[in-house]
């Protein structure tokens, strides 16, 4: 692949990159650029967005009829098959921004 050259089309580049659902590392690999630079460029382009929350999408909930344990823990399974665990008492919040940051 050729290399972009200007701004607009780096800005492509990144846009091209959140679309496609692979690491960074991945993407550059395919794409033939440097990951420093196409990390570079995502963080540029995200800088440049508008600030909004990000949209929290909700998804079905397992409750097991295990007897809960010391403090109480909620756990969350991601589709990679990735377990994180909270406590109960975590943040709302931050546990939605993390799972999303992990599912990219």
């Amino acid at each position: 692949m050729s290399k972009p050259v200007e701004k607009q089309e780096w800005f492509q580049v990144a846009e091209a990159f959140e679309a496609s659902g692979l690491t960074q590392k991945e993407f550059s690999a395919q794409r033939g650029l440097r990951l420093s630079t196409l990390q570079s460029w995502v963080y540029r382009r995200r800088r440049q967005r508008p600030q909004k929350a990000p949209a929290v999408r909700l998804l079905p909930v397992a409750v097991s009829a295990v007897a809960p344990q010391s403090p109480a823990l909620l756990e969350v399974v991601l589709a990679s098959g990735a377990k994180v665990r909270f406590p109960a008492s975590a943040d709302v919040d931050y546990v939605a921004r993390l799972v999303t940051a992990l599912g990219r």
